[in-house]
């Protein structure tokens, strides 16, 4: 069918379909800096590109769907939160997105790297991340996890039960070591975005409640074994995509009254404090983060303030950014199948991909921007959803959008913002292999996670 052929969907002007539509931007061609990535930009000829290569010329050689990541865009993220936390230590938060040439990345720009299973830890050390710059994390870390985190030599591991303390303290005297441990706390307070809710969110599977006091009785627990663990902090974690510092005072004044607590008890200054990750990222342009200067500016002020109000030494500040470095440095790449106008709704654009590589729209509801990348285009506004191919209504890729109203079967589009969390939550719902990632730097591409074949599918399925 020809561009012009398309029956009209919704265009500005008209009513809305339901849903969360704002006005059209002026221009479609136009790309957003602040959501999408470093070296995006769309050529004269009217296709995007990044990194120097063309969208057309990435499609043609990897096929879609897949993901393209900006590696200059991620190192000079890394620098900026480097730069900003001197003196501080910054984790970069590996469920965001991991693999070997990730890790790498890490080791050359300085950060250090948060792992939460055996199988990123597995990673980390196959790319020969130094074990030490290395912290563990997660809820119901198995035993085996546990003993190959102290054998390895990681730097930190983050206790997160009175259980997991003594199998720590176990693991530890089994290795012949000292292994310091940060204790989880759970400090009552959920971060959202722009509002903070101050009570009731003891009620987790993730930490120790302040409250009831089996924070402090974890602390006593980690120092009944002062052979084979060094308490050396305690961690906090308050939410996601948070772009108000609010939630986070909250926070640092709950956990340095833990941190006075423990002076008082134990006659111990603890010499850390981890206030976790969590920071937000632009995925449409009504989205406002903060920088990393600004956030560790503000951090710095709200530690300081609380530890010189309660006469304690300021420890030294950890901070675990995942999203806020990966998530803004890569787009999905998919090439459009069909295209189908509802009359007085909205035109449903079905690209080739969908809930298998980006199951956040389905779970958590989230918007994202979405741009015809393949061309420009002069025609007018319609409103549209694009979705996957997935046998499931709820397989949405963009809830609501705009793109061009010629747009059609074989064109290119890119949804930005979707460095984080796609990759590491994909899977093969429908029997659909895995998107490959592919990193773009100056001119040249190259494979870092291979896109899966059917025949990785069927290795696995034994008969």
């Amino acid at each position: 069918m020809s561009r012009s052929a398309h029956p009209a969907g919704p265009r500005h002007g008209d009513v809305l379909p339901e849903g969360h539509y704002s006005p059209p931007p002026a221009d479609l061609n136009a790309l957003d800096e602040k959501v999408w990535p470093l070296t995006a930009r769309r050529g004269e000829d009217g296709a995007v590109s990044l990194g120097g290569i063309g969208v057309r010329e990435l499609a043609e050689e990897f096929g879609t769907p897949a993901y393209v990541l900006d590696e200059r865009d991620f190192r000079e993220r890394c620098r900026a939160w480097r730069e900003a936390f001197a003196g501080a230590d910054v984790f970069y938060a590996g469920k965001a997105f991991l693999c070997r040439a990730v890790v790498g990345w890490l080791k050359e720009e300085g950060l250090n790297l948060d792992v939460c299973t055996g199988g990123e830890l597995a990673v980390a050390l196959s790319a020969g991340m130094p074990p030490e710059r290395i912290a563990m994390h997660g809820n119901n870390k198995s035993v085996a996890e546990i003993e190959r985190a102290v054998t390895a030599g990681v730097g930190r591991i983050v206790v997160d039960s009175f259980e997991e303390i003594e199998r720590v303290a176990v693991a530890a005297r089994l290795s012949g070591v000292r292994q310091k441990v940060l204790v989880r706390v759970t400090v009552g307070v959920e971060a959202h975005t722009h509002e903070f809710i101050a009570t009731a969110h003891e009620d987790q599977k993730f930490g120790l409640a302040l409250a009831g006091g089996d924070a402090a009785e974890g602390v006593r627990r980690v120092l009944a074994h002062p052979d084979a663990l060094e308490l050396v902090g305690v961690h906090s974690h308050i939410g996601s995509q948070i772009f108000d510092m609010a939630g986070f005072e909250v926070s640092a004044h709950r956990v340095v009254g833990l941190l006075t607590a423990i002076r008082d008890e134990h006659g111990l200054e603890l010499p850390e404090i981890d206030l976790g990750g969590g920071l937000g990222i632009a995925y449409t342009s009504e989205d406002d983060p903060r920088g990393p200067h600004e956030i560790a500016k503000a951090l710095g002020e709200i530690v300081t303030r609380e530890c010189e109000f309660a006469g304690l030494r300021v420890p030294r500040l950890s901070v675990e950014p995942g999203r806020a470095v990966v998530g803004p440095s890569a787009f999905t790449l998919y090439e459009v199948g069909t295209v189908k106008p509802l009359a007085g709704l909205r035109t449903y654009v079905s690209v080739d991909g969908g809930m298998s590589d980006n199951i956040r729209t389905a779970l958590y509801d989230a918007a994202y921007t979405v741009g015809l990348v393949s061309r420009s285009s002069q025609a007018g506004p319609m409103a549209a959803r694009v979705v996957g191919k997935h046998c499931e209504s709820g397989d949405v890729v963009v809830r609501d959008a705009y793109l061009p109203a010629d747009t059609e079967a074989g064109d290119l589009l890119a949804v930005p913002a979707t460095g984080a969390y796609c990759r590491s939550m994909a899977s093969n719902y429908n029997h659909v292999p895995r998107p490959p990632v592919v990193a773009v730097a100056d001119g040249q591409a190259r494979v870092i996670v291979r896109r899966e074949t059917e025949e990785d599918l069927l290795r696995l399925d034994v008969g």
